[in-house]
């Protein structure tokens, strides 16, 4: 009766934790948590360069938060539902919930819409900025790229670039509806970060997405012009730092000797001879770089 117990308790505990693995895959968490960063990045700094007191807007933190983390979670989700029909053609998605079956699509769908519009009514809530952004980020990730740039464009990153840029002007928008040059340097930034990273991870799943029929610029261009693409998306993140002079000049002197270490890296791949392992140095590079980027902009923000 013990062991039969235990084993109950066992597979309900698997069954659970797989449940959650499942859950998390569906709502892309690693997505969500990034865009999460981004959005408390923008309203960290708007804060300070306010001049307010944080603990006087944890109320306004709480909606950009969660409301960001919901809409986000939503459009993955829905993402996930669109690209059912080719994620079984890829490795890398082939395991989705939305593929195996875990996960019902009328249910994907009704879960999807509860958590953006929960979302944006938190978002509303910190400001009619803040909310009418949420829309346009949802808008721009699951019509324009999910629905219509994804399957027929090259230029299918850059439009995917736009949803990945707005979550900073979220969290700026709860503090300064009116956004100032700081939010739209934070925007910038993330665009052009965007595509070298997609890029490289469009290299080394290229025959995948060929088989899905998915054109993205190393399956209709070739290799040689993603990576002169890369080196020019590179090169335009150069003078943005110089847009954020509030948080002085070991910021701006620390976010240009890391755009020059991505040059550098950049460059090699016109020489490279494992065009593979040279996308993987720029993928791994590109994520290192965007962590400490934000992470440097906060504690700036904070000592200058």
């Amino acid at each position: 009766m013990t062991n039969s117990r235990t084993a109950h308790a066992t597979a309900a505990e698997a069954e659970s934790a797989s449940f959650i693995k499942d859950f998390l895959a569906l709502i892309k968490i690693g997505i969500v948590n990034s865009n999460v960063i981004t959005a408390f990045t923008g309203f960290f700094l708007a804060i300070q360069f306010a001049g307010r007191h944080f603990l006087d807007e944890l109320d306004l933190l709480f909606y950009v938060v969660i409301g960001s983390a919901l809409i986000v979670a939503g459009a993955a989700a829905m993402n996930n539902l669109i690209d059912r029909d080719i994620d079984p053609v890829m490795s890398r998605t082939k395991s989705r919930p939305t593929v195996t079956g875990r996960f019902r699509a009328p249910a994907v769908f009704a879960m999807s819409i509860a958590f953006m519009l929960i979302g944006e009514i938190l978002l509303f809530s910190a400001s009619t900025t803040a909310g009418l952004l949420g829309i346009a980020g949802v808008f721009s990730y699951v019509v324009l790229y999910s629905m219509w740039s994804k399957r027929k464009h090259v230029s299918n990153t850059i439009v995917g670039s736009i949803s990945g840029a707005i979550p900073p002007l979220i969290g700026w928008a709860a503090i300064e509806p009116a956004l100032g040059p700081g939010a739209w340097a934070l925007f910038l930034i993330m665009f052009a970060w965007q595509p070298p990273h997609f890029y490289a991870i469009a290299m080394r799943r290229t025959e995948e997405y060929r088989a899905a029929g998915i054109p993205m610029l190393p399956v209709v261009k070739g290799f040689a012009r993603t990576k002169k693409s890369m080196l020019a998306w590179v090169l335009v993140l150069f003078p943005l730092p110089f847009l954020l002079p509030q948080l002085g000049w070991p910021f701006i002197i620390l976010a240009t000797a890391l755009n020059a270490g991505w040059l550098f890296i950049a460059l090699k791949g016109f020489r490279a001879e494992d065009d593979i392992k040279w996308a993987t140095r720029m993928f791994v590079y590109s994520l290192n770089y965007m962590t400490i980027l934000f992470v440097s902009m906060i504690i700036f923000a904070v000592i200058i």
